[in-house]
């Protein structure tokens, strides 16, 4: 038993100090060599207390003392290391036996003997000799019996709950009567003086301290928000009940020595039911208390997305979650009950099972549901040109999301009901089948194709792989003599052409194009429209600052050697940056790697300082070969000390990755909109570029270049 008055240092301060005088409760047993405090020498200063009882705490101070094998009482009385109630190398502890008597303490040590100075001498005043009744319930009265019991100045119960002598109910020399604490534990008992060393002494046999115990929990399974009945002994001793879920229960109902009712709450999930007194001792269920959970039947199972379905059963009042095929949550209607609820399906499930999920995390499955898919049947009419109408007939039209024509090219719809659509037919739509996409993803294709009437020229390719800003951009195929304007991403009209033929046309690339894959509109002689074959648009823009240039990578004071703060980039001048040397990444990270792409900190080449950073943008040139996915897309620029927002870099693409398509690009961020860099910027600090992917990373894919400031214009 742990008591509070086991405090070490307590103990080494009364040994120091009645070493020093040799005198009082402990008995000088050896000098001290205070030359020699941190070797390996095993030396005793002191034991005691003196005189000790027998049963009571004998306890030695020294050094190295977790080294003794062994200590022997007279007469001949050896205890065994394994024994001692405390071992440090500085305090052993153990309890005097009863039969011990006065003479010399002997330790056993590899070193040797030690033996005291002193001899041991014993007190005979606290003893005990029993107590009654043997198992008691707290609150209820125990009665100590042994001898000077009148010197006793607490009881100690186990664990570390103590009734001091002025709560005694009585105190005698050879009686003490006192109410049993509720937090109590069963275990031995032990008596204390009370003092500052003080002497305790333990009984011989364990008291029993009462526990709660269970005779039934009903109803079994329960149903959650109704009431549990738990039926037992001493259950007035329970100071909260845990269910399932660890849902703590300390308000009751009913609350008796033989019957606790309660509520369960909606989220208790299945489990042993617990019940803990003051004590903290838990007293667990033999039973699992299990939680209902709904019956359900289903109708209809063919279904319609945004439709609803009817549920009846019972407890569906437990039903927290519905969820459709395709992971989809429905919403239950408002205005149910516990045999009938009403669910609203939503727009994007799919065939599958439906299932019902409670608050206990527990589940019931339904049947698997069919959903309604649109039929066509008829379009009219059977040919058209772009920007004309066509109308769908059939049934269940309500349910399409988007009208494709082929060509992957959806026609704007203007007009849909649950039998008709009508949509327009896209510029660039290729003559071929029409097909419906329903707002769960499913399609659907016209029986006939559609034939898109046009007079369009034939565009076979281009000559160039990208489309470079302020370039020539080549285009092929026949009669290319019909295009009359062309009209660039970004709603940008051509102005400047090359050489334009029936079978090549060259136009220059508008500067302010927007970057990334697109198509050219090109309108016709006779008013129509058509679209180019896909190209990717980009390019590098000119600096036109270079003083607000802070890192280019052709500058020795920017070497790698200096700047490469975590290995993972490669200084490349191979002929393919945008001029001179650039960075190229060179490492595979895992995801959430922190890692600096390139970072400096030191002065070999000034950074250029900005009074405002509201007032500027920031550029990089960057060539990403290949996609990456948006997750593994995470930087953040270090500037003057600045952290910017986590960002990705490059250009985005229709499915989410991002690429420059192998070509070097300028992309531009607004230091305080875009990258939240705001006030004004030395030339100090952590300068650099950080990458932290939040999925795997292949750096390898990513080279920089030009790193810059410019002005807002």
């Amino acid at each position: 038993m742990q008591t509070k008055y086991n405090k070490v240092t307590r103990f080494t301060l009364s040994a120091l100090l009645l070493c020093a005088i040799g005198v009082g409760l402990f008995f000088s047993s050896c000098e001290k060599d205070d030359d020699d405090k941190s070797s390996s020498k095993i030396e005793l200063f002191s034991y005691g207390p003196m005189p000790v009882a027998r049963g009571g705490e004998l306890r030695f101070i020294g050094n190295n003392l977790d080294k003794v094998t062994a200590i022997v009482i007279p007469d001949g009385i050896e205890i065994p290391a394994s024994s001692f109630t405390k071992r440090t190398a500085s305090l052993l502890t153990l309890t005097v036996p009863q039969e011990a008597v006065e003479g010399y303490v002997v330790l056993k040590t590899p070193q040797g003997n030690i033996e005291t100075k002193t001899p041991i001498g014993y007190s005979e005043p606290i003893s005990i000799a029993s107590f009654a009744p043997a198992t008691i319930k707290p609150g209820a009265q125990l009665t100590i019996t042994g001898d000077y019991l009148n010197l006793v100045g607490e009881v100690i119960f186990t664990d570390r709950v103590v009734v001091d002598a002025d709560d005694f109910v009585s105190q005698t020399r050879t009686e003490i009567k006192l109410v049993v604490p509720a937090q109590a534990q069963t275990g031995k008992i032990a008596v204390s003086d009370g003092k500052e060393d003080p002497n305790i002494i333990y009984s011989e046999t364990v008291l029993t301290v009462t526990l709660p115990a269970f005779s039934t929990i009903a109803p079994n399974p329960v149903k959650a928000g109704q009431t549990l009945t738990i039926t037992g002994t001493n259950l007035d001793l329970t100071t909260k009940v845990v269910l399932g879920g660890n849902k703590v229960i300390t308000t009751f109902g009913t609350h008796t020595a033989t019957q606790i009712v309660l509520t369960v709450p909606n989220d208790t999930k299945d489990g042993k039911v617990k019940m803990i007194p003051a004590s903290e001792v838990e007293v667990e269920s033999v039973a699992t208390l299990v939680m209902v959970v709904p019956t359900v039947s289903v109708a209809p199972t063919t279904v319609k997305n945004g439709g609803q379905i009817t549920v009846t059963g019972e407890n569906l009042d437990l039903i927290s979650q519905v969820v459709f095929g395709g992971n989809k949550n429905g919403t239950i209607a408002a205005g149910g009950s516990a045999t009938e609820i009403v669910v609203n399906i939503p727009n994007d499930a799919v065939d599958g099972v439906v299932s019902f999920r409670t608050l206990a995390d527990k589940s019931v499955e339904g049947p698997a549901l069919a959903f309604v898919k649109p039929v066509i049947s008829g379009v009219a009419p059977l040919s058209g040109k772009p920007n004309t109408s066509v109308t769908i007939s059939g049934s269940d039209l309500d349910l399409v999301a988007d009208v494709i024509f082929t060509g992957g090219i959806k026609g704007a719809i203007t007009t849909k009901t649950e039998t008709q659509i009508i949509a327009t037919v896209p510029v660039g739509a290729q003559t071929g089948k029409i097909t419906l996409k329903t707002v769960n993803g499913t399609e659907v294709q016209s029986a006939s194709p559609y034939e898109v009437l046009t007079n369009l020229p034939n565009i076979t390719g281009y000559s160039e792989s990208t489309a470079v800003p302020g370039k020539i951009l080549t285009i092929n195929g026949t009669s290319l003599s019909l295009i009359k304007e062309m009209i660039f991403p970004g709603n940008i009209y051509a102005t400047a052409y090359g050489l334009k033929t029936d079978t090549k046309v060259e136009v220059y690339v508008p500067k302010n194009v927007s970057f990334g894959f697109g198509q050219i509109t090109i309108l016709t002689y006779e008013g129509e429209e058509g679209l180019t074959p896909s190209i990717f648009f980009g390019g590098t823009d000119p600096i036109v600052y270079p003083a607000l240039v802070y890192n280019d990578f052709d500058e020795e004071g920017h070497s790698l050697d200096w700047d490469n703060w975590d290995g993972i980039s490669l200084l490349m001048n191979d002929g393919t940056g945008v001029s001179g040397k650039y960075l190229k990444g060179n490492a595979q990270l895992d995801a959430w790697a922190w890692k600096f792409v390139w970072g400096c900190n030191h002065d070999q080449l000034p950074k250029p300082a900005l009074a405002n950073a509201a007032n500027y943008v920031l550029k990089v040139d960057v060539r990403i070969t290949g996609n990456v996915s948006n997750d593994a897309n995470r930087f953040q620029f270090k500037i003057n000390g600045k952290d910017s927002n986590w960002t990705p870099i490059g250009l985005q693409n229709s499915d989410g990755t991002w690429s420059t398509n192998g070509s070097w690009v300028t992309v531009t961020f607004d230091l305080a909109t875009d990258l939240n860099i705001t006030g004004a910027i030395g030339s100090g600090g952590d300068w650099g570029l950080v990458v932290q992917p939040a999925a795997a990373l292949d750096l390898t894919k990513f080279s920089f270049d030009n790193f810059r400031f410019e002005p807002k214009p």
